[in-house]
């Protein structure tokens, strides 16, 4: 490994740390932080590895704002607010094969599209941290019936303008990095990503009730007792919904390049 390889490792491992220290992370999902922070950092050197962070750091912070009126939906999310490797994989998976083919296959595409993964990402992860905090009842993308707090597949008002802003907000800084990235174009495509996770969460994503309690949720378990499946793909959870979604907009972009 180059000297700036083990800059990245070191960068990444840092920011790994500090995830754990703040609870951000799990101890697998900090070990993935490293192997992504070294492969985007070995095709997009100092400035794709800002951009993690930027998503990290903004995703983490919000985690924690109305930490008290988040617990209640804790019963309905299959995992914490701590990331394990499966999360980290999940939403940074993409933008870890998009950097592994900019280094074997250079191109300035791949810079595009491992923006508009991360902003994908990002927006997602504002709707929800966000949308969560909303006072508005929620209402079911596909149906727009209203349904609980930390369903998947619902949305508020709130949560889809913290999306928009979400996916922006990387746009922005990444204009600042880079000459010809449009904000507009990034988030966007960015929002976008985030509407199709939304959307595959409404469809595709398992759902359970609970025997003893009534309540749905996104876990096996609950209760102490194993739960029942009422819809959905048994396979597909939140961290298969978040990779499919970040797949589908950055497929997307690629054919919008060829037409416009």
């Amino acid at each position: 490994m180059t000297e700036n390889e083990w800059l990245y490792v070191f960068a990444s491992a840092v920011v790994a740390i500090g995830g754990l220290f703040v609870r951000s992370l799990s101890i697998s999902g900090a070990m993935a932080t490293v192997i992504v922070g070294m492969i985007v950092g070995k095709a997009f050197s100092w400035k794709g590895l800002m951009l993690l962070g930027v998503f990290f750091v903004s995703s983490s912070v919000w985690s924690k704002i109305g930490k008290k009126r988040k617990q209640k939906l804790i019963e309905k999310v299959e995992k914490g607010e701590q990331r394990d490797y499966i999360q980290v994989f999940a939403n940074g998976g993409v933008a870890v094969l998009i950097s592994f083919l900019a280094i074997v296959h250079p191109s300035s595409l791949w810079l595009d599209l491992f923006i508009i993964s991360i902003a994908a990402a990002n927006a997602d992860t504002w709707a929800s941290e966000i949308g969560s905090l909303s006072r508005q009842t929620p209402r079911l993308l596909t149906t727009f019936k209203k349904v609980e707090a930390g369903t998947s597949g619902a949305v508020t008002l709130l949560g889809l303008l913290a999306s928009f802003l979400g996916a922006a907000f990387i746009g922005a800084v990444s204009a600042i990095q880079w000459k010809d990235i449009s904000i507009i174009t990034i988030a966007f495509f960015g929002w976008f990503g985030s509407l199709l996770d939304t959307l595959f969460g409404a469809v595709w994503q398992a759902v359970y009730r609970c025997p003893v309690c009534g309540i749905e949720t996104e876990r096996k378990e609950h209760c102490r007792q194993p739960t029942v499946h009422i819809k959905g793909c048994r396979f597909v959870n939140n961290d298969v919904v978040n990779a499919l979604s970040i797949v589908c907009c950055t497929t997307i972009y690629i054919f919008f390049t060829m037409f416009r």
